[in-house]
């Protein structure tokens, strides 16, 4: 493919680069009233076996950065600019998206008593915090999008509010082709990876 055929493909898909400046909120002015197709994420569970407990654990609201605590995905034509998928939003803010199918993965494995959120349940024996350190997509250099997701999990004695471990889950992979359902279906491949693996990190932490 020809550099003005992916520069033409690009400007199809992304409708221009949007940077985070007056243009970017004009721009979100503009698209506010136009209807958007909804995309949601589904859990993994990770493994039924290893250690059983009873105790209560309780997901924290993810942070994460502006430009993905919102319910846009997010796209990085280059290093320096950012954009969203037009006509395409996530069911909720992002956020609360992965911190429900984050709770889900976890209780599907039947190992911890109750897992549910932070705000608003019971008061918690371990408390499970979450950062979103990433979460886009990136249009490379031959015009593939490569989804990318990058989320730290820290769990937390709620008693004495002692670090029980830290660790971050990463990977990327290549979307089929540059349609919202393939670069949905693609961040859905990274998860049905990471969700078990953080699921059952999270449970033997419980």
């Amino acid at each position: 493919m020809t550099t003005a055929a992916i520069l033409t493909r690009r400007t199809a898909l992304l409708g221009g680069v949007a940077t985070l400046s007056g243009c970017s909120a004009l721009s979100a002015l503009n698209s506010a009233a136009q209807p958007l197709d909804t995309y949601d994420l589904t859990p993994a569970s990770g493994s039924r076996q290893g250690r059983q407990t009873g105790r209560t654990l309780l997901v924290a609201r993810p942070e994460a950065p502006a430009t993905i605590a919102t319910d846009r995905i997010m796209i990085k034509p280059n290093a320096v600019a950012i954009t969203y998928l037009p006509e395409a939003r996530w069911s909720d803010a992002l956020p609360l998206v992965i911190q429900s199918v984050l709770i889900r993965s976890i209780s599907g494995t039947g190992r911890v008593g109750y897992v549910g959120q932070s705000d608003g349940g019971p008061v918690p024996d371990t408390a499970l915090l979450v950062r979103l350190d990433a979460f886009q997509v990136t249009v490379l250099a031959d015009g593939r999008f490569q989804a990318t997701v990058d989320i730290a999990l820290t769990a937390l004695d709620d008693r004495n509010q002692r670090v029980i471990g830290s660790r971050s889950f990463a990977q990327s992979v290549i979307a089929a082709d540059t349609t919202p359902a393939a670069v949905i279906a693609a961040f859905q491949t990274v998860l049905n990876t990471l969700l078990p693996t953080m699921a059952d990190w999270a449970a033997d932490r419980a």
